[in-house]
């Protein structure tokens, strides 16, 4: 079960980039984040076209998240528990029946700049809600992904240039700290994994100024994050960084985890 992440940043004006990678790298599940759109506005036939269910968590002009399947979706659910006044879409949940059952939780971490202030404020409260959700996800003792845009550079290596991030909200030490206790739960960060003494990288967002991508000055903020029965599943792990040259781009591009599921 090919299982990827992959911020649209805007699923109506990259629908052809999103359809062209789909066809393409031909994921069994997807989970979007930035689709920018309410639930109506979302281009469901052309995905359906291809071969997939959609599930959708809008809201309009700004965040949303979304689940793309090839496999039936069960129990879906849309929104982090913990904040019933919280209006942001920003988290998706459904479980993904293949093989076997996988329980997939699809976010789009706040950003939290500028920080100081109420917008990180934001972040870090979201960050301790994902966590407290994070452990109960575990205590099911099922295979578990847990994957999108965290908006968090956990180390200096995930950076190509660390020192222009020190006073960003996705590289605070609180961010971090918050990103570490979650992970310390027992859950693998799969990217890192795959190669745990990589000298940099893998990156997975450049910024469309100043020339970031042909610099490659870029940062890992995708992250999928593994329960141990789903860390024992996996056969491999990728990021398709080529989706950032083509046609219109995403500035961020898809990561991926396959399981043996």
């Amino acid at each position: 079960m090919k299982i990827a992440s992959f911020n649209i940043n805007g699923v109506k004006a990259r629908i052809e980039a999103l359809t062209a990678w789909l066809q393409s790298a031909q994921p069994d599940l997807v989970a979007l984040q930035e689709i920018k759109t309410v639930d109506e506005g979302f281009p469901v036939q052309m995905i359906e076209d291809l071969g997939y269910n959609v599930v959708v968590h809008g809201q309009k002009g700004f965040n949303g998240v979304a689940l793309l399947s090839k496999l039936p979706l069960e129990d879906v659910t849309r929104g982090l528990p913990g904040d019933l006044e919280d209006e942001q879409a920003r988290y998706i949940e459904a479980t993904v029946v293949g093989a076997r059952a996988v329980r997939i939780a699809g976010l789009y971490l706040p950003n939290g700049n500028p920080a100081p202030g109420p917008k990180y404020a934001y972040k870090l409260a979201w960050m301790e809600r994902l966590r407290a959700r994070a452990a109960e996800l575990l205590a099911s003792e099922m295979p578990v992904v847990m994957l999108g845009d965290y908006n968090i550079i956990p180390e200096p290596r995930d950076a190509a240039n660390p020192g222009q991030w020190l006073d960003d909200a996705l590289f605070l030490p609180d961010s971090r700290a918050a990103f570490r206790r979650i992970a310390a739960q027992g859950w693998t960060d799969a990217l890192r994994d795959s190669d745990p003494f990589g000298p940099r990288g893998p990156f997975t967002f450049w910024d469309y100024q100043a020339g970031a991508w042909q610099r490659d000055n870029g940062i890992r903020i995708d992250h999928l994050l593994l329960s141990p029965q789903a860390a024992d599943l996996v056969r491999e792990t990728g990021v398709d960084r080529d989706a950032r040259a083509g046609e219109k781009p995403s500035d961020h591009v898809p990561v991926w985890v396959d399981l043996a599921a």
